[in-house]
């Protein structure tokens, strides 16, 4: 499983981004179901790079609207996914089982599609004034995941 997450967070940390806002929108309840299902609420035509039990992985969009898509086996294997993925830095919409991984502007035009929380990596902004952090209504820590 350790090797699994650290691949799929070196893939993921080459197509995150910044620079978008929230578009103001409704957010709808978060989705739930398999990678599939995900990726047709999103648009998107999975091309599945990682099928394995424990986490399944998908690049969706093209050029600047890529972005991947990777549903967990458990709570657990999420949250150790987000932990790994935090020393990378990046913005991901989260859900339920489910972790989207794109540019701010991407992952916010998804956010309107399945719901979810944003969550901003602190390494992300660094180096940057102002930070990284969590949208309003995300997640405050992984208690409850172990």
């Amino acid at each position: 499983m350790k090797k699994l997450l650290v691949a799929g967070v070196a893939v993921v940390a080459a197509v995150t981004g910044c620079g978008a806002h929230d578009n103001g929108s409704k957010i709808p309840r978060t989705a739930s179901g398999s990678l599939e299902q995900l990726a047709h609420t999103a648009g998107c035509r999975p091309d599945i790079q990682t099928d394995a039990d424990e986490l399944r992985q998908a690049n969706c969009g093209k050029g600047s609207g890529r972005y991947v898509l990777a549903t967990f086996a458990t709570d657990r294997g999420q949250a150790e996914w987000l932990d790994a993925a935090d020393d990378y830095g990046g913005t991901y919409l989260v859900g339920r089982k489910w972790i989207v991984v794109g540019a701010d502007r991407v992952v916010t035009e998804l956010r309107g599609r399945l719901g979810g929380t944003v969550e901003r990596s602190s390494s992300h902004h660094s180096m940057s004034s102002g930070g990284g952090g969590r949208e309003e209504g995300a997640r405050t820590g992984h208690s409850g995941h172990h």
